[in-house]
């Protein structure tokens, strides 16, 4: 962890997935009560996700944002009525190569491309899995080519986790400067265009919400939360994270499962920030962590 200073909070950032849904992808009472508490002490709040913005949709009508938001782990940054302000996609080329690695190795390449979940089967697991989560199902195809020149995101899903781990660093040296890799979860292994990363889209949504940097909390559990980490005034890992993302934070919350994002809120942005708000007292918050 860091050691910085905790500023005041104008701004949270949350991730999705692994940070504000809990691992059966619900939402929790806590969780919606705590970013309607932001709401009333007047600090904003939005998203910023691995999600296609379509992905977004259901979390974003629970939780009322109505700011700008990002979506495929920064690589599309929209307005808050869903007009895109900056959109990167990766280039044809290194999208083939991403392919090529993943079955060459047995792992599901997926697509997303035109606003379409892509795959070349439509069926297992993770495929449902990740159906559940988005609220749509893939559309199957037998060929990508097609789509390849106009690429938002590709995914790697396998159950194979140290397998994954090993492919985002062969991927990330492969591609360089034409793509990143980084896993989202253990399960699925993202790839972005080089623009398309948290860091950068906190940066693009603070100037489009007019709050400076030094005044925005972000929140994540994944190694591509970690770009976004450096770039805020705070940064919250959650308590089931990696102790390689954990230790890029700030502080340390409690896992998803234990409404960690809840207890941050209240511990940390509303603590610092809201006259006359009292965090809830520590018996109320376990999990919590500090750098002190």
């Amino acid at each position: 962890m860091t050691g910085r200073q905790l500023p005041s909070i104008a701004l949270l950032i949350s991730d999705v997935d692994g940070t504000l849904v809990r691992p059966d992808k619900s939402l929790s009472d806590a969780n919606v009560a705590a970013v309607a508490a932001l709401r009333d002490a007047g600090v904003a709040f939005t998203l910023v996700s691995s999600r296609p913005p379509r992905g977004m949709a259901g979390v974003r009508k629970a939780l009322q944002v109505d700011l700008p938001y990002a979506a495929y782990n920064g690589g599309t940054v929209l307005h808050a009525d869903g007009s895109v302000a900056v959109s990167h996609r990766i280039p044809a080329d290194a999208a083939r190569e991403a392919i090529d690695v993943l079955t060459a190795h047995g792992v599901d390449a997926w697509v997303f491309a035109d606003d379409l979940w892509l795959v070349l089967k439509d069926s297992g697991r993770l495929v449902d899995k990740e159906a559940m989560t988005l609220g749509y199902g893939p559309t199957r195809i037998d060929d990508f080519t097609p789509y390849l020149d106009r690429v938002d995101k590709m995914v790697g899903a396998s159950d194979d986790h140290a397998l994954l781990a090993q492919l985002e660093k062969t991927l990330a040296a492969q591609l360089a400067d034409r793509a990143t890799a980084a896993r989202s979860q253990p399960y699925y292994l993202d790839l972005t265009a080089p623009q398309a990363n948290k860091g950068h889209a906190v940066v693009a949504l603070a100037t489009l919400i007019g709050v400076d940097m030094a005044r925005v909390a972000v929140i994540g559990d994944a190694d591509n939360d970690v770009p976004m980490f450096g770039q805020a005034g705070w940064a919250i890992a959650m308590g089931q994270g990696e102790a390689a993302v954990q230790a890029r934070a700030d502080v340390v919350t409690a896992s998803n499962r234990d409404d960690g994002v809840a207890l941050a809120i209240y511990r940390y942005v509303l603590g610092a920030t809201a006259a006359g708000t009292r965090a809830p007292p520590e018996s109320a918050t376990p999990g919590i962590s500090r750098n002190d």
